[in-house]
């Protein structure tokens, strides 16, 4: 299988990072994965291999989020995905994964510089925001940028923070799966690839969770970016042979 042991070692310090944070799978993976896998197939591994870590992860977010403003992203991004997967089918693959470029060091950038969101968060703010993220994941697999720079912009509680993006990302698995499966993307090598992958990811989104305290909340986002920065530049098609 194409790539296997990177991807494995990769995903293993994802899990870690979202563990702790919260946030950071696709950020990370989607770069990596692109280098040996066809856009279609990066979201399918992403999005069946987060539903390992969704397991040990929901139960804590579903008490420390705010539910409603969740399920309003995830409506938005249901509606709005079909057209990112309409994207991806015609684009090429080189443009897709410098798409990931562009989208994951953007958001990196926004997040390190310290891009603050200075207005108040209404219900009709976070339908464009969860439409933005269903079109992004659809194309891309990066299933977080929005959501992850609203959350981290606002005013809410690093639990909150936390929660939130665990449950909508949760969901927004959901969603690009069952468009996969619509299309009739999702193979049986996959699901298998994807499988071999959950294992790392699992363990170590268990650690990165017991890992995860308040308190340190700097240090674990000074490590989070240090790492998808890795990630992007590893990631770019710049690397490869014409």
């Amino acid at each position: 299988m194409p790539g296997l042991g990177w991807l494995s070692v990769t995903i293993a310090i994802a899990g870690l990072v979202r563990g702790f944070t919260g946030f950071g799978t696709a950020l990370i993976v989607v770069p990596v994965a692109g280098i040996f896998l066809a856009p279609h197939e990066v979201i399918v591994v992403i999005a069946l291999t987060g539903i390992a870590s969704t397991f040990v992860l929901l139960p804590r977010a579903f008490r420390q989020a705010d539910s409603a403003d969740v399920s309003v992203l995830i409506l938005a991004a249901l509606v709005m995905a079909p057209l990112g997967f309409w994207l991806m089918a015609r684009l090429d693959d080189v443009l897709v994964r410098w798409c990931v470029a562009i989208v994951a060091g953007g958001t990196l950038l926004a997040l390190v510089t310290g891009w603050r969101y200075a207005g108040r968060v209404t219900r009709n703010k976070l339908v464009p925001v969860g439409g933005a993220a269903g079109i992004i994941g659809g194309m891309t697999g990066l299933t977080g940028p929005a959501v992850i720079l609203f959350y981290l912009t606002g005013q809410a509680t690093a639990q909150t923070i936390r929660a939130n993006t665990i449950l909508f990302l949760a969901g927004l698995d959901v969603v690009l799966l069952a468009n996969l499966f619509f299309r009739d993307l999702v193979t049986g090598a996959l699901i298998f690839y994807a499988a071999l992958l959950a294992v790392p990811y699992f363990i170590t989104s268990l650690i990165g969770q017991a890992l995860f305290h308040p308190d340190y909340e700097r240090s674990y986002r000074a490590l989070a970016y240090s790492v998808i920065a890795l990630a992007v530049v590893t990631g770019l098609p710049v690397w490869e042979p014409a």
